[in-house]
């Protein structure tokens, strides 16, 4: 019984490797139909800003590549937008948005708030909070009832690359940030990718500004967030 199903998934993959290589569309519309959908919410560093082929480098396309061929991996980001409704850029009023839940994803992943650290967007952690609910609140109410997994921003170095302060962003604030996100995660029983922790020692993967992470860092995310999932697999089998 063993040989036969060992057979089977022999089968099953080289059917899929041959889809893959000669039917991407194909392929395409059957991991639509069938793949677990993973909607990956963010700003820049979701969307790969400054990474060579962002296409093939951002952390949500590496991330495909761990997941493999049962996933369909969405990158959601938005440069420069942030998670606040007060903010110059509001996430909300990006299509991203509106296309995220269109997706009706089966786990969304939110790593917003970088944006928000900067003087002009920062309201205080009761607002960033009151926003952050209520986003989490319409992923819940998709059709698709997705798991929802919390990723605090990654850490910033404007200390150590000066490009980091053209942007404005504030390094103390994006802590504040990431222990409301914590405890965010612990008040909505949601799992917490800790990316500022991970980040925090290594500034070599934001050798591009001090900002955003370059190919190899945007891997270590994925591999990150890679290890998360697979931890709470269970929970999220289509």
């Amino acid at each position: 019984m063993k040989a036969k199903h060992q057979k089977i998934k022999s089968i099953f993959l080289i059917l899929i490797l041959f889809l893959i290589t000669t039917s991407p569309i194909l392929l395409s519309a059957l991991q639509k139909n069938f793949a677990i959908r993973v909607a990956c919410v963010g700003d820049s560093i979701t969307y790969g800003a400054k990474i060579e082929d962002n296409f093939l480098n951002s952390y949500p396309a590496q991330l495909q590549l761990f997941l493999g061929s049962d996933y369909l991996v969405g990158n959601f980001g938005a440069s420069g937008y942030t998670l606040q409704k007060s903010g110059n850029f509001p996430y909300w009023n990006h299509p991203a948005f509106q296309e995220s839940s269109a997706f009706q994803p089966n786990i969304v992943l939110i790593m917003l708030g970088t944006n928000d650290t900067k003087p002009y967007n920062w309201t205080g952690t009761e607002n960033f909070l009151a926003d952050y609910r209520e986003l989490i609140a319409h992923y819940r109410s998709l059709k698709s009832q997705p798991q929802i997994y919390l990723m605090t921003p990654a850490t910033i170095f404007p200390e150590s690359f000066k490009p980091a302060n053209g942007y404005k962003m504030q390094a103390d604030v994006a802590d504040l940030v990431s222990n409301a996100v914590k405890e965010l995660g612990e008040e909505e029983h949601l799992p917490v990718i800790d990316v500022h922790a991970y980040t925090r020692t290594h500034p070599e993967y934001f050798l591009l500004d001090g900002v955003h992470p370059d190919a190899y860092g945007a891997k270590a995310i994925a591999r990150l967030t890679f290890e998360a999932l697979r931890e709470n697999e269970s929970s999220f089998q289509k």
